[in-house]
């Protein structure tokens, strides 16, 4: 079972991860956000008590889903491989600044492009600086940036965070022991067993394709391959359709209730974080927990950071807020990115270029 040798293939499996994704948003996920690696973890983080936003806080079966799905397909198909000890505390630094990357922008790469089918102009700024972020990173591959070599370890390490997110699931249905939003985005969700198998399939196409956001730019930048690209747009096509169809497709920047804002210069900047540090970190949010699913321990540790992010952002007022209608006067308020939020964004930014040129492939042992 090969999706990656092919155009068409690959092309095959977004569209099958498309058809996912509109039958969550039609199932209840939240506007114009269908599935969202970041949101999704924010979430979750949320339910376990990491922040006490209470309108973000669900523990997203689709999260546990696809890393479940990578892992049984990976299992299935003998791709499963038990490795780690490449620069982890670096990997969890990039997650930590994916994420805050990410809720500036409010959204992941995977949110970019399902914004960017239903109209919402403010995510087609923000690819401007997903692109730019990616080529930053390309840039530091060829001057030699690298964390090094993963090695091979035990192969109940690599299942390490499967079992949690078994753990996560099981709390979620079987206890009272996790929160969950009554109003906001949280409270919006597709039933749970539709919600976990639509992360299973997702996660299986995702791992089988090597679908990832920032690798499909990078290749193009890098070797002039499109192949990637095409798992992409075929995921772009049908929510295209799918919001074309239902009524969802509305072009224009300040929309209420999409949970977007039109501040452009930190949509730009908050994707352009992500997009670098994705490059640094060898995957998008979404390939990060594939990888983790097959076995990686590097990239389980990036997850860890993301959740960590996630409750940096919420925790310390970083997080950028969508463009709503006031119940009462029924105005347009414009969402907004915080002072902290802008601040942490910078920062990353230096981070990152910290990180890129301190980090050559000579000095990786």
């Amino acid at each position: 079972m090969n999706l990656s040798d092919s155009k068409k293939k690959l092309a095959l499996a977004g569209v099958v991860c498309g058809i996912v994704a509109a039958c969550l948003a039609a199932l209840g996920n939240p506007a114009n956000m269908a599935f969202c690696i970041a949101c999704f973890i924010r979430d979750t983080a949320g339910a376990m008590g990491m922040h006490q936003a209470e309108v973000v806080q669900y523990a997203r079966p689709e999260i546990i889903g696809l890393v479940l799905g990578a892992f049984i397909i990976s299992v299935a198909t003998k791709e499963y491989r038990s490795t780690a000890g490449s620069s982890p505390m670096i990997r969890f630094v990039l997650g930590v600044i994916i994420m805050i990357g990410a809720l500036v922008f409010l959204g992941c790469p995977l949110r970019m492009v399902i914004r960017m089918s239903a109209g919402d102009l403010n995510a087609w700024v923000a690819f401007v600086g997903f692109i730019l972020g990616v080529g930053t990173g390309v840039f530091a591959l060829k001057k030699g940036f690298s964390l090094g070599r993963a090695h091979i370890t035990n192969k109940a390490s690599g299942a390490v965070l499967p079992a949690i997110v078994v753990g996560i699931l099981i709390l979620a249905t079987c206890t009272t022991l996790l929160k969950a939003s009554q109003a906001g985005p949280g409270s919006m969700h597709a039933p749970i067993i539709a919600s976990l198998v639509g992360g299973l399939v997702f996660g299986a196409f995702a791992q089988k394709s090597r679908m990832c956001f920032a690798g499909s730019i990078r290749d193009i930048i890098l070797m002039k391959n499109f192949d990637l690209i095409s798992v992409i747009a075929g995921l772009f096509v049908v929510m295209l359709v799918f919001n074309i169809a239902t009524g969802r497709f509305v072009v224009g920047f300040n929309t209420p209730g999409v949970i977007a804002h039109s501040e452009h210069l930190w949509n730009i900047l908050g994707m352009y974080t992500v997009g670098f540090a994705a490059v640094l970190a060898g995957g998008c949010p979404l390939r990060q927990l594939i990888l983790a699913g097959q076995g990686s321990s590097d990239s389980a540790v990036t997850v860890v950071g993301m959740f960590v992010g996630a409750a940096i952002c919420h925790n310390f007022g970083l997080a950028a807020s969508g463009t709503a209608l006031n119940p009462e006067t029924k105005e347009v308020v414009a969402g907004a990115v915080p002072v902290n939020g802008k601040v942490a964004c910078i920062i990353c930014i230096v981070i990152c270029f910290i990180i890129a040129f301190t980090n050559k492939r000579e000095e990786a042992k």
